[in-house]
């Protein structure tokens, strides 16, 4: 195989293929929270007994984040200024709260992994303690002297 047929046929395996975009249809509840669509939600104006999904709010609370007039999102969309505030704020506070999370505190590990072997050794001792009171071939007898 040539050098340009090889170059060729790496580029076309290296090539992005945009999705296709389905139709997303709502069958109930179901239909209203799950994204069938791997990511790419259409949005514009509902259908009659059609709701949001949470896929749906979420690119509008992005279109607004980017700076969309709110007022042009309202019209377009038939959305309320109110709801469409209350999406963007509900976003932001996600946003935040994510960035405030930890991960893994080594400390925090540390010391839940010495909680546990005190958890460990306490009732090992409680055990043992029990074991001592009573008669019988292995209990503790005292010494001998």
């Amino acid at each position: 195989m040539e050098n340009s047929e090889f170059k060729e046929a790496e580029a076309m395996k290296r090539e992005v293929r945009p999705k296709e975009v389905l139709p997303v249809k709502s069958e109930g509840a179901l239909g209203a929270t799950v994204d069938f669509t791997g990511g790419a939600v259409p949005v514009g104006p509902l259908g009659p007994g059609q709701r949001w999904s949470a896929g749906r709010k979420r690119d509008v609370a992005l279109r607004l984040l980017r700076g969309e007039s709110i007022e042009a999102l309202s019209r377009e969309l038939g959305v309320d200024r109110y709801r469409l505030e209350k999406w963007k704020e509900r976003a932001l506070g996600a946003i935040e709260a994510s960035l405030r999370e930890r991960g893994g505190d080594p400390v925090q590990v540390e010391l839940d992994d010495a909680l546990k072997r005190i958890g460990e050794l306490s009732m090992e001792n409680e055990l043992l303690r029990a074991r001592c009171k009573t008669t019988g071939p292995l209990a503790w007898k005292g010494s001998r002297r």
